[in-house]
């Protein structure tokens, strides 16, 4: 029997967020909770273990306003700040778990992290630095403790090798522009599915609206999610009047049960 699988995101922004600093668009003085959207992250929970991809800047309020109380590993797509810069707040979890926290990235993440934060992995640390223990992965499964099997998935950020994640049914794919046909295999059978769609124009490192919802007409899911949203977008309900009935703008706070 599969042990139910649930997704939380956490936050479903773009690198500025929204509402943007200074901003005084109608999508960034919208008054729909919608539409207020932290950096991108989401929160998976399996077995009575928790798990989250990326650490971006909100991770902190994140943690808190979901009340999570144990966090068992943390997963990084790539090295962006808005992905990685709120890492530091895993050492409230080492003093209440008392153990290091469990951290699966690529080759080139681990460099930049040990760069922006090099006193996690001095020799003589600081007392209260955070405790990590790196696991070097690539495009091979892994497992995770709690035996939740992950199936990276290499997707192209313009030219910055990014990794989006398949567990069980479920896929999470953020900061792509490209994927190559040999990973969409990797897609095959997914019955939700979050992506990003950054806006209508098209960019040069994310998938805009069409390019989103072409990648979902392919991969075929049940039910698939946007996120990465910038507010050049619209608002929440902008989006969702674009989308066909099974595509929805994700939202911080959403639930998905698989």
């Amino acid at each position: 029997m599969n042990l139910p699988l649930q997704i939380t995101v956490l936050g479903s922004g773009t690198s500025q967020g929204v509402p943007v600093i200074a901003c005084s668009c109608k999508v960034c003085t919208s008054n729909n909770h919608n539409d207020k959207r932290l950096r991108c992250s989401i929160l998976i929970s399996y077995n009575n273990e928790n798990f989250v991809i990326d650490t971006g800047p909100d991770f902190r309020y994140q943690m808190l306003r979901e009340n999570v109380q144990t966090l068992r590993a943390v997963l990084f797509t790539h090295e962006h700040k808005d992905h990685i810069s709120g890492l530091d707040d895993v050492r409230a979890f080492n003093f209440k778990e008392e153990r290091d926290m469990e951290v699966y990235c690529s080759e080139r993440v681990e460099i930049a992290l040990r760069r922006e934060f090099h006193y996690v992995f001095d020799e003589d640390k600081y007392p209260g630095v955070p405790l990590i223990k790196l696991h070097t992965i690539n495009k091979e499964k892994f497992i995770l403790p709690g035996d939740l099997m992950v199936q990276p998935i290499e997707v192209m950020h313009y030219k910055m090798p990014v990794l989006a994640y398949r567990i069980n049914d479920f896929a999470y794919i953020t900061d792509a522009k490209t994927i190559s046909i040999e990973e969409k295999e990797k897609l095959k059978g997914v019955k939700v599915l979050i992506v990003n769609a950054l806006r209508l124009e098209e960019h040069i490192s994310h998938f805009n609206l069409t390019e989103a919802l072409a990648l979902i007409e392919e991969i075929n899911p049940e039910k698939a999610y946007l996120t990465h949203i910038s507010h050049l977008f619209g608002t929440h309900n902008d989006i969702q009047d674009l989308c066909p009935p099974n595509v929805y703008p994700a939202y911080d706070g959403l639930k998905i049960v698989l």
